[in-house]
């Protein structure tokens, strides 16, 4: 465990900061030997850097392992060594030298490959998107309407309940109408005894 966080902190401080600030430098003073020198060593630290993520999973449990990693940094920065010169010579340019042609069209065709897909699967993301937005609309406005009609009908029952106009049979007898029953059997009476009395004369 000491090991590993020696070796990250020496490879983040020795193998990247430090030639980051050089390379600044390099490019400040256009210095055209320094500015090929510390990309040759970006070069070469971007090969170890991949290497790494894989030689930490399965090489880790090697004896020394993080020792062997801080000195084959300190082993590329070493202007006695020249090791990141060295590696780039002798292996890196004459590689990259002789693909070069096949790299260059690998990467083109990745690089259109992965267009298309970007798109394809884009326009595929935006149709599902408007299909789901449209169903969820749909689903929405036929509950809302459903919600709405059991309102309405129920607002109806109410108002009929509430406003429900009067009965058209005949008013109840007031008093006046009371009166003029009471007044007949009285013109009924007066008119016997008046035919009564003139039987009798």
């Amino acid at each position: 465990m000491v090991s590993w966080i020696i070796s990250r902190l020496v490879v983040l401080i020795f193998g990247t900061l430090y030639p980051a600030y050089y390379s600044y430098k390099a490019v400040k003073s256009k210095d055209i030997k320094e500015y090929v020198k510390w990309m040759m060593y970006w070069i070469i630290f971007a090969l170890f850097t991949t290497a790494e993520t894989f030689t930490d999973i399965f090489l880790c449990w090697f004896p020394f392992y993080y020792e062997l990693k801080i000195a084959f940094v300190a082993w590329l920065l070493s202007p006695y060594t020249k090791g990141s010169s060295l590696l780039y010579r002798k292996f890196v340019h004459p590689t990259l030298s002789s693909k070069e042609k096949e790299i260059d069209d690998c990467l083109v065709q990745a690089k259109d490959r992965s267009y298309d897909a970007l798109v394809h699967f884009g326009k595929r993301g935006l149709n599902v998107a408007a299909t789901a937005a449209v169903m969820a609309a749909s689903k929405g406005q036929g509950a809302l309407s459903e919600r709405l009609r059991s309102f309405s009908m129920q607002d109806l029952t109410t108002i009929r309940g509430d406003g429900a106009p009067a009965p058209s049979g005949p008013p109840p007898p007031g008093p006046g109408r009371a009166s003029g029953k009471h007044g007949q059997p009285k013109m009924s009476r007066s008119a016997s005894e008046s035919a009564s009395s003139s039987g009798t004369a």
